[in-house]
């Protein structure tokens, strides 16, 4: 009968639990990483869902004032196309542009071209500076916003007047031409602002801020009987949300490149993170002073660093430094042998004549100059040889 011992495993291969020790800390930070992510894009997928939209229920939606419009006669339109608002423009028609900002300045003067004589109205919810110029000419925004929401009419247009106060703080307008209707002043710059047609019975309204629109505050205030005033005044609203898949924002003979598709900021903000890398990087690069020597926390045997340092200069294939380490230790333990001060057991004519008579052979002082500053050895064989001369040399120097 054998007994077999039984030997202690000697894997490398770290364990199930060695694994999960390691990485359970990317792990944890992995699955946090993704609960904030479902976290904030539940709460920001109610935020302004179907904004300004008179088919949505939701708080930011339109559908109220919808609703009340169509109580009163006034049948409501959704267009998502600037060939759709323009064909809709008419006499009887109000035309209502969500997001003026989104057009971009052909699909503007086109839409203004087909609203200027039309006889309707053209109601534009919060233009910026980027389109109010085109759209309603002689207004221009301001940059500075209201600062109170609520506001009072102060004008002589009949439809601010009998609605009262209302929710109108937002863009603030300058209005350079005379007979214009300017309503809702916040700090003397009007928030409403209302530009008669040059012919005819249409006008252009410019709404500084969207919320009388809104289904959570039309209730508020004036702001339903502002709305209804503003919107009802023609049988046919026609509701135009701009979209940035109408085929009419991009110019059919214009190709746009990948940098054209990219932010007007991007230059800057691209040469603001190359400076900071340039600032971080030479800030790494600093200098740190000399080197300090530093203890080591444990006692290492000369053998284990002799090996470990044979081991690097092998792999690097540095015979030269290699043999010049063996040479100068060789010539450093040889010099106080032979009557020679260390400062001097680096040049040959200091060490070489001292060594030759100190040797008991009939020494050649060429052998003797080619073995301790002699050229590197070619190969590893000749470096062992190289090795075992100096070897030689040190005991024989030593022999009494």
């Amino acid at each position: 009968m054998t007994t077999e011992a039984t030997l202690p495993s000697t894997s490398a291969s770290p364990t199930a639990r060695q694994v999960w020790t390691r990485a359970r800390g990317v792990v944890l930070a992995l699955v946090l990483l993704l609960v904030a992510a479902v976290a904030i894009a539940a709460i920001r997928s109610t935020e302004r869902h179907g904004s300004l939209d008179p088919r949505s229920a939701d708080p930011y939606g339109s559908r109220a004032v919808a609703e009340l419009l169509a109580d009163r006669g006034v049948d409501t339109r959704v267009v998502t196309t600037l060939d759709g608002a323009r064909a809709a423009a008419g006499p009887d028609t109000t035309l209502l542009v969500a997001v003026p900002d989104l057009l971009t300045h052909r699909q503007q003067s086109n839409l203004r071209a087909a609203t200027a004589g039309s006889g309707g109205r053209t109601l534009l919810v919060a233009p910026g500076s980027w389109s109010v110029e085109r759209l309603a000419p002689g207004v221009v925004a301001d940059p500075a916003n209201s600062l109170d929401s609520t506001l009072s009419p102060d004008c002589g247009l009949p439809a601010a007047r009998r609605a009262g106060t209302a929710d109108t703080g937002g863009i603030r307008y300058t209005v350079t031409h005379p007979g214009n209707d300017e309503c809702y002043p916040s700090e003397r710059l009007p928030t409403l602002v209302r530009v008669p047609a040059a012919s005819g019975d249409g006008d252009t309204v410019v709404l500084g801020a969207p919320d009388i629109l809104y289904n959570d505050t039309l209730d508020k205030r004036g702001n339903a009987s502002l709305a209804l005033q503003l919107l009802g005044s023609r049988p046919h609203l026609v509701w135009y949300l701009p979209s940035l898949s109408d085929s009419s924002a991009t110019d059919p003979g214009e190709e746009k490149g990948f940098l054209d598709l990219l932010p007007s900021g991007w230059l800057w903000g691209t040469l603001q993170l190359f400076f900071a890398a340039a600032l971080a990087a030479l800030w790494r690069a600093r200098r740190l002073g000399p080197l300090v020597p530093e203890k080591l926390p444990v006692a290492i045997r000369a053998s284990e660093t002799v090996d470990g340092r044979a081991r690097l200069y092998r792999k690097a294939s540095a015979r030269d430094r290699a043999a010049t380490a063996l040479r100068s230790t060789t010539r450093t333990r040889l010099a106080p042998l032979v009557g020679v001060p260390v400062a001097q057991a680096h040049a040959p004519e200091a060490l070489l004549p001292a060594l030759s008579a100190h040797l008991h052979s009939d020494g050649d002082g060429q052998s003797l100059h080619s073995l301790l500053f002699g050229p590197p050895p070619r190969a590893d064989a000749a470096l062992i040889s190289l090795a075992d001369q100096l070897d030689a040399l040190e005991r024989e120097v030593r022999r009494p």
